[in-house]
């Protein structure tokens, strides 16, 4: 099976605030909101939704194809990917413009604020999905591109993930994407945002795509068809040392299962396990780990056995 990954490539800028951003914002202030964190660690990474989620792809046996722009500083980042046996066919580089860059600083409680330099990602509408792609993710990029790939998915199976651009879309916007996607993901921000927006209630974006997925980060995640309502529990990490990436590593683990033809229970729960490696490591593409490793974690936390 061909899948295909769009979204991001960026270099990530991690950093860890030792305090609470909690402690740091006076309600009554919020239109005058001016803030500053004082980081006491910092780890630039590799990182970017469409790479991230290929990483953990790959690793779990499924070969991706990924789709994105990167700029004229990714020559460091094509060697990672090529060590990593990951296909750089369809990754165009653009001279003028260096590669996305996301700034995040994290809290003592995970919580964490980030700003995304979009870079070359602004090419990205320029870019074309291939004609024999059997599966396609539209993970976050520049607006204009998942608008674009939207379009070149009618007809093609595919998971849309809107997550921070949900803003950025028109009512309409959105309800074409999701209403043509098999799988719609997002957090349960981002799920009541949606709903918001377009004006609906849950129950009625169940309605709008096959399947409907809202991660819930300590608390797992929820799988809603139809017919079913499946609560799917968080692997437990054996430590947490940063908890970026772990959306785009459940993605890559639900999908796995799913392109298995296994059932939502078991892509859900191997979509916790994927996460659950990646918080583990500081980064969204430092973690690593075996089929057999991966099998046997998942027993480990579900208590039984799968085969990948």
């Amino acid at each position: 099976m061909n899948v295909v990954v769009t979204g991001s490539l960026s270099f990530d800028y991690i950093m860890d605030f030792g305090g609470r951003f909690r402690d740091r914002i006076m309600p009554d202030k919020l239109h005058m909101l001016s803030l500053s964190f004082l980081a006491d660690k910092m780890s630039k990474q590799y990182g970017g939704c469409a790479t991230n989620i290929a990483y953990s792809l790959k690793l779990l046996g499924i070969d991706p194809t990924i789709v994105t722009a990167a700029g004229n500083d990714w020559s460091q980042y094509r060697k990672f990917l090529a060590k990593n046996k990951i296909s750089t066919k369809y990754i165009t580089a653009f001279p003028d413009e260096p590669c996305s860059s996301y700034h995040v600083i994290t809290d003592r409680d995970d919580n964490q604020i980030g700003a995304f330099y979009v870079g070359a990602s602004r090419y990205n509408d320029r870019l074309k999905i291939p004609k024999n792609a059997d599966f396609v993710v539209i993970a976050p990029t520049d607006p204009k591109a998942m608008r674009v790939y939207v379009n070149q998915c009618q007809g093609t199976r595919y998971l849309y993930d809107p997550a921070f651009q949900i803003g950025n879309f028109t009512p309409d916007e959105l309800r074409v994407g999701i209403s043509h996607a098999e799988i719609l993901i997002g957090n349960d921000y981002e799920i009541a945002l949606i709903q918001q927006k377009l004006e609906i209630t849950h129950e009625e974006l169940v309605i709008m795509c096959p399947i409907l997925i809202t991660t819930l980060g300590s608390k797992g995640s929820i799988i809603e068809t139809r017919k079913e309502k499946i609560h799917c529990k968080l692997a437990t990490p054996k430590n947490v040392s940063d908890p970026t990436g772990a959306g785009d590593a459940y993605r890559a683990g639900f999908l796995a299962g799913y392109l298995r033809k296994k059932d939502l229970q078991v892509c859900g729960q191997m979509g916790s396990v994927a996460a659950a490696y990646t918080v583990e490591k500081y980064g969204t593409q430092t973690h690593t780990y075996t089929k057999k490793e991966f099998i046997k974690r998942y027993f480990e936390n579900f208590g039984k056995k799968i085969i990948l």
